[in-house]
């Protein structure tokens, strides 16, 4: 019987890939031929790529042969990719897990005895670690609409600048105390704790809360679609716990940081999608047009920093950014890449 099916959607990064697999073979015993040696779970691994042009297909059939490859024919996105992986997985839990990650000691194990003895956990999120080995932001409370006008915004940006300079706190004490209980800031990051929800490098999810709610929404191309899965799955009764005794590292955002543009209209537009399906169209709406308005307003700026004759070059590579991400009106279209 299998334990954990690790399913893993890659795009164009063979080399973290390659480290990924290596990390996931030294935590547990690969379930062909059988159970694993050091007593951890029976693992089994699905690799889907949504049509990578690196090589990533022959470098993991010719190193990895125990692992089951899914080739696209094109990118897919990341949630549709992950369904794929899970419909073909028999695990009793499945982790779903970014290639650009490595997974540290025997987390595999840690995440599946925690589950094994809590049968109301329909998910568990390990905690990430940067390259350095510091701990990586990974739980968050689910956003309200002010959250969304700020997190991952010119406005938050504009606030971490102000924070480094000597101004008083009441010009940014308000937008860091949104951010800080998004961030759950105000709970330790070594403590088991229900969470919202938890960010989409590696999750590990029980086969029947995934049989329960469904796979991940396909209408996400990608951002956003973990979101969206956590409260489903709380919706449905399932917990989301923080387990920090269970570690992975992630090398944050290898693939998507390819694709500038995109990232940004795929990020904005899955933002705006999540607050019109659980909180309304009105919000919504709202939110779509706040967040126009903001590419508006940073095209201003670049504007008149090209006029006045700064770094010009890096204006015009901004402006031309900001105009595809308008033009896009962020609305799910076609992948813009």
């Amino acid at each position: 019987m299998i334990d954990l099916s690790i399913v893993i959607v890659s795009w164009n990064v063979r080399s973290l890939l390659r480290r990924c697999l290596a990390s996931i073979h030294e935590s547990a015993a690969l379930s062909t031929p059988g159970a694993a040696p050091t007593g951890g779970p029976v693992v089994e691994v699905i690799v889907v790529d949504n049509a990578s042009s690196d090589g990533t297909v022959g470098m993991v059939e010719e190193s990895f042969p125990q692992v089951h490859v899914l080739a696209n024919t094109s990118n897919q996105g990341f949630p549709t990719a992950n369904n794929q992986g899970i419909r073909r997985s028999s695990g009793r839990y499945v982790l779903l897990l970014n290639p650009d990650t490595e997974v540290v000691g025997d987390a595999l194990a840690r995440m599946t005895s925690f589950a094994d003895e809590h049968p109301d956990v329909g998910m568990v999120g390990p905690q990430l670690l940067n390259t350095d080995s510091t701990v990586q932001s990974s739980r968050r409370r689910f956003p309200t609409l002010a959250t969304a006008f700020v997190e991952s915004t010119w406005l938050q940006l504009t606030v971490a600048s102000l924070e480094t300079r000597s101004l008083p706190r009441f010009f940014t004490a308000p937008v860091r105390r949104l951010l800080d209980r998004y961030y759950v800031a105000d709970r330790p990051d070594d403590e088991v704790q229900d969470v919202d929800w938890i960010t989409g490098a590696a999750m590990f999810a029980r086969r029947e809360a995934v049989d329960d709610v469904g796979g991940m929404d396909e209408a996400y191309f990608m951002y956003s679609e973990e979101l969206d899965w956590c409260r489903r799955f709380q919706k449905a009764g399932w917990r989301v716990v923080y387990l920090p005794e269970a570690k992975v590292i992630h090398h944050v955002g290898k693939s998507s940081e390819q694709v500038t543009v995109a990232r940004h209209i795929h990020f904005q537009t899955s933002k705006v999608r999540y607050f019109r399906k659980h909180h309304g169209p009105l919000r919504g709406e709202i939110l779509r047009w706040y967040l126009m308005s903001c590419y508006v307003w940073q095209s201003a700026l670049e504007g008149v920093k090209w006029l006045l004759g700064h770094r010009r070059p890096l204006r015009v590579q901004r402006l031309s950014a900001y105009r595809r991400v308008l033009a896009s009106g962020l609305r799910r279209g076609e992948d813009p890449r």
